[in-house]
């Protein structure tokens, strides 16, 4: 089984490493996550996971602030030293919590739990399948990127973004609406993530086609791109990349 940790403490990470490797079943730790944050990305972008090993207590906040604001099907196992979240716990996929200190037998009981509850004939897989197909669905519908604005996380369509753009070596967007967010992510990541869609024009600027109004000739053959949206800067696409920016845009 694949398993994703949430730990911010790097010797609680070794020590249920650790212990998860002593138990009887296979396992595979897949990431380990330190912040609410960085989980967050993660789960946007991530769905090759089966459990979920998660602390309460993260640097910037509970872990339960990442799963208001992510779909997550995925079963989890908290493992906290305060008993006082264990309502709020499985109230939020959680269907064992552990009390630190821990020891092998309490994680192989929290994971053979989780085995037993996902085995074929029990009706909690099948409706596990059912909520991963229906997540998976919408996912496929709508990719959405994660920012950060203000004290909260927010899903912002790909469809609705007109540019991703590098600004005073911070990573942004612009949307349709103007609306600008700064990424945690940089350009490359939105660029593997969003090709379809997406062109990068240059090091600084990553074009939505329905955000191009028209194109002009530009000196030394290049292209300079007017966007359908207001616009502080310029997009210069250089000559190299003009015949593929143009085929792109015409497909």
């Amino acid at each position: 089984m694949k398993i994703v940790i949430i730990e911010d403490e790097a010797m609680n990470v070794e020590d249920l490493r650790l212990t998860l490797s002593e138990i009887s079943y296979p396992v595979e730790v897949v990431a380990e996550l330190s912040s609410v944050k960085e989980a967050a990305l993660y789960f946007i972008q991530n769905r090759d996971y089966d459990l979920i090993f998660s602390d309460i207590h993260l640097g910037d906040g509970l872990s339960f602030d990442i799963f208001k604001e992510i779909d997550i099907t995925k079963p989890i196992i908290f493992c906290t030293a305060y008993d006082k979240y264990a309502l709020e716990a499985f109230n939020n996929n959680g269907i064992a919590y552990v009390l630190k200190p821990y020891n092998k037998a309490t994680i192989e009981r929290a994971v053979s739990k989780f085995v037993n509850l996902t085995q074929s004939n029990n009706p909690y897989n099948k409706l596990l399948e059912g909520l991963n197909a229906v997540a998976d669905k919408l996912r496929h519908e709508e990719k959405q990127v994660l920012v950060h604005h203000k004290d909260k996380i927010v899903p912002i369509a790909a469809d609705s973004i007109a540019v991703f753009y590098i600004e005073n070596d911070v990573t942004k967007l612009c949307c349709f609406n103007q609306s600008i967010f700064m990424l945690s992510s940089n350009l490359d990541d939105m660029e593997n993530q969003y090709a379809s869609k997406f062109f990068r024009a240059n090091r600084q600027y990553l074009i939505n086609k329905k955000a191009v109004k028209e194109v002009s000739k530009f000196f030394a053959r290049k292209l300079l791109v007017h966007l359908t949206i207001r616009f502080q800067h310029e997009i210069i696409v250089s000559k190299t990349k003009a015949p593929q920016f143009l085929t792109w845009l015409a497909s």
